[in-house]
């Protein structure tokens, strides 16, 4: 206990010592917290003076200041201005339509193509599309009444275009029987399934076919059938 006590002895000088640098520390402490400097809050109407004061340039007198509006309409765009301006699109400028025939004008149905299909009345580009399909399949038309063959047009249609065509039979492609094969007979839409099969068969018996004569006689080939294949089939 005596040992515990002479670690806080201190003598008479040592304690005035000690009450001297503790008075100089709060004394110097005090001085930096009385001498820092506090910043003052800056008023909101100070702030906004000095904000329009930046943003309006400074003119020469007070009036001039006064006569320039606050507030500035934001000018309309270029882009704006064209679409004010600009047509409403239609269906009629994205394509022109064909100009059409005058009454009396009569169109070769085996050398027309689409565009000159389109100018006959009644025909647009879907019908003329599928005229041409048909007419390569059957190798040319023989006559104007097979136009109502082709899918869409039925008899009002018909009669209304019929007066429009002529035909040109010499332009008909006629197909080899004896050099095509099952695939290229199929295709034509005269010929179906069992009579190609026939032909084929005929054609693999005798080596050649020589005419229409050799098809009279079966009941795949009556006469209307032979009447409208007489254009399509060559035994050349």
């Amino acid at each position: 206990m005596k040992d515990w006590r002479d670690l806080f002895y201190f003598s008479k000088s040592e304690r005035r010592a000690l009450t001297l640098l503790s008075f100089l520390i709060l004394g110097a402490w005090l001085l930096l917290w009385v001498t820092e400097p506090e910043e003052e809050p800056v008023p909101l109407t100070v702030v906004a003076q000095k904000f329009q004061t930046d943003s309006v340039p400074k003119l020469k007198s007070q009036d001039t200041v006064r006569s320039i509006p606050r507030t500035v309409s934001k000018p309309r765009s270029s882009y704006s201005e064209k679409r004010r301006f600009q047509k409403p699109f239609t269906s009629s400028s994205k394509r022109p339509r064909s100009q059409k025939f005058p009454a009396g004008t009569q169109v070769e149905l085996n050398q027309a193509d689409t565009l000159t299909l389109q100018k006959v009345p009644g025909i647009g580009p879907v019908f003329s599309r599928r005229i041409i399909k048909y007419r390569e399949l059957l190798g040319g038309f023989y006559a104007v009444h097979q136009l109502a063959e082709v899918y869409g047009i039925d008899a009002e249609k018909y009669a209304a275009l019929e007066p429009w065509f002529t035909v040109d039979t010499a332009l008909i492609r006629p197909l080899a029987v004896n050099q095509a094969d099952y695939r290229t007979l199929i295709r034509h839409p005269y010929l179906n399934k069992q009579q190609t099969k026939i032909l084929l068969r005929l054609i693999e018996r005798k080596g050649k076919l020589q005419g229409w004569e050799e098809l009279r006689l079966l009941d795949e080939f009556p006469p209307g059938e032979i009447e409208r294949l007489r254009y399509y089939l060559s035994f050349d």
